[in-house]
């Protein structure tokens, strides 16, 4: 690796030594290649065996120190680089993979820092995904820069990169068909912003799977509790939603997701599944649709952990999920049951699980367990509003018909999930618990569809 320095160092000092003796003043020039540029759209034109890579006139400096890269599409692999780069670099090759050369490959979170063996840094990047690069040092040219990327106008992390004297130019890299991307060399990140954003983040922890989907922002309100006396007509099972005996002020925080999708066909769902299950504890969340979109085609309801990325909620094995578009109910099938009003923007449909008295899952105590959740008899204090009484529990138990909803590996639970739209019970469906527990997951899969989630909307 010292010798290819070497040499990379000698190249340029021999470059710069003949333009000085021809006098040559190079004006500031955008070097591209297998990309076509169409303003600040790139789009790759290769055959996805070459790479191909553009390079900005000019190198970031103490007045114009950042610059951003947004995913317009991931094409066939989503193999998008962003980083910095020598005034010269080879166009053949990925950003990061050169000696002075450093950047964020979105297709696997790693950082590559003049070399093609790359480092885990951060999380992986998807359509919709902002990429920014920047300099922290004062004076680049000399020594060693400091170079720093963010994610959604978040910094990732940093890296020392070696200074070149002609600076580090911004650099962007593609290696598949269909890849496309918007440059902004003009973008802004403001430092004095980072105390605001770490207390209002876009919760993307929240989620263990992001599909064509984007978490955007906490919307944060106040909201007053208080507690409502159920009437004696109201069952458990008509009122799942009763309060609690908490008083006084509570906090939501609301996630705002957006669909970044073709939504072109079937197969371009977009997809969002929170990290953890739905348990006694938590056992119930709310969708806000912010906006329809073209059709509303959006999807709330549970599903397995390791549900298909391209299927709507509902539609496949381990699943159940109520549609906005027709109002129907997908429980395993693509095809749904008539269940409920259409849902349009401004309503907000709820999802949850009616827990047996005796139902508990191992490590909800937990937060960072989203590996194995099993049975185990519950503890006396803890309460939940929303079991089940006992006849209730008791004709349901007497319903067995062959559930041919069940699931390979299933340990033969079941639970009555139920669905609200505006605060109105629609009804409810009983389904079997895969190991692992169901998963709070929303389906999204026309353009500009947008909902907000409450994850604990019952949490005082």
């Amino acid at each position: 690796m010292d010798d290819i320095n070497l040499h990379h160092r000698f190249l340029n000092w021999r470059r710069r030594i003949r333009e000085r003796e021809m006098g040559e003043v190079r004006p500031a020039q955008e070097r591209f290649m297998r990309l076509l540029k169409n303003g600040d759209i790139l789009s790759y034109q290769g055959n996805s065996d070459e790479v191909g890579c553009y390079v900005a006139p000019q190198p970031l400096s103490k007045g114009t120190c950042y610059f951003e890269v947004t995913i317009v599409d991931t094409g066939l692999r989503g193999t998008i680089a962003v980083g910095l780069v020598p005034r010269f670099y080879r166009l053949d090759h990925q950003p990061g993979w050169l000696p002075y050369s450093v950047a964020y490959h979105a297709v696997n979170g790693k950082l590559y820092n003049g070399n093609p063996l790359g480092q885990q840094f951060g999380p992986q990047c998807v359509r919709g995904d902002r990429i920014g690069c920047g300099i922290h040092s004062e004076n680049p040219a000399a020594g060693i820069t400091t170079v720093f990327f963010t994610k959604n106008g978040r910094e990732v992390g940093s890296a020392e990169v070696p200074g070149t004297t002609e600076g580090l130019f911004p650099a962007v890299g593609m290696h598949s068909l269909g890849e496309v991307a918007r440059v902004d060399l003009q973008a802004q990140w403001l430092l004095e912003e980072d105390e605001s954003m770490m207390m209002v983040d876009s919760h993307e922890d929240d989620w263990g799977r992001l599909f064509d989907v984007r978490a955007s922002g906490t919307i944060t309100k106040c909201v007053t509790s208080i507690k409502i006396q159920k009437t004696k007509e109201k069952t458990d099972e008509e009122n799942p939603l009763k309060s609690t005996n908490k008083l006084g002020a509570q906090e939501t925080h609301n996630k705002l997701l957006e669909y970044v999708g073709k939504g072109k066909s079937i197969m371009d769902v977009g997809l969002a599944q929170a990290r953890q299950p739905l348990t006694t504890r938590c056992h119930y969340f709310e969708v806000e649709i912010v906006d329809a979109g073209e059709k509303c085609y959006i999807a709330l309801g549970l599903a397995r952990r390791d549900y298909p990325k391209n299927r709507h909620p509902g539609w496949s094995r381990g699943s159940v999920a109520y549609h906005a578009d027709d109002g129907k109910l997908f429980h395993g099938s693509g095809v749904g049951d008539a269940f409920g009003p259409r849902c349009l923007k401004g309503d907000i449909m709820g999802c949850g699980i009616m827990f047996p008295r005796d139902y508990i899952l191992d490590g909800e105590a937990d937060g960072d367990d989203w590996e194995r959740l099993e049975d185990q008899p519950q503890p006396e204090g803890i309460q939940n509003v929303l079991y089940l009484n006992d006849e209730g529990e008791e004709e349901e138990e007497e319903e067995e018909e062959g559930d041919m909803e069940m699931e390979r590996g299933q340990e033969g639970r079941k639970v009555a999930v139920f669905f609200t739209r505006n605060g109105k019970l629609m009804g409810r469906r009983e389904v079997g618990v895969p190991l692992g527990g169901l998963y709070p997951t929303v389906g999204m899969l026309s353009s500009g569809e947008k909902v907000k989630v409450d994850l604990h909307p019952l949490s005082g």
